[in-house]
């Protein structure tokens, strides 16, 4: 018996395409008002040239706090993020600044439960394997590879 109840994302080029217009799709809607899914467009300045470097997230709600979760580990936005300590989250016109936390790994298995919950579909294959059902161990294991945000009003 095979257990369909697990999206498995396809590998090689084509999923990599798809991904990519995903993104784009998703970061246009965004930037024209649309929210999908809780999207936004980050803002961030870069740590080197102080210029705005965006890129489209998934804002997380968990219990009245809201968070920034990178499912493709220490990115670029990350690095900036780290540096700058604040940002824009950006919805249409409207432009939130913000002010970020970076969460400790021991804090991170719920919010990273609750982001997988929510967005496994779409980001589940930078997880390995690992979705919303996982033991909070191995919510630990890999909490170093996912950086968490915590965002606050600047």
């Amino acid at each position: 018996m095979s257990d369909t109840s697990r999206y498995v994302m396809p590998t090689g080029r084509l999923s990599a395409a798809l991904l990519s217009l995903s993104n784009r799709t998703v970061a246009a809607l965004t930037r024209a008002g649309l929210s999908v899914w809780g999207s936004r467009v980050l803002a961030v300045r870069g740590r080197a040239s102080g210029e705005w470097r965006t890129t489209p997230v998934n804002l997380l709600t968990l219990d009245g706090r809201r968070y920034l979760v990178a499912p493709r580990g220490h990115t670029q936005w990350v690095r900036n993020l780290r540096v700058a300590g604040t940002g824009e989250l950006r919805l249409g016109r409207r432009a939130e600044p913000f002010a970020a936390v970076e969460l400790p790994d021991a804090d991170k298995p719920a919010v990273l439960r609750a982001y997988l919950k929510r967005w496994k579909f779409e980001v589940g294959v930078f997880f390995d394997g690992v979705d919303d059902t996982a033991s909070d161990d191995e919510l630990l294991r890999i909490a170093p590879g996912y950086p968490v945000f915590r965002l606050a009003d600047a």
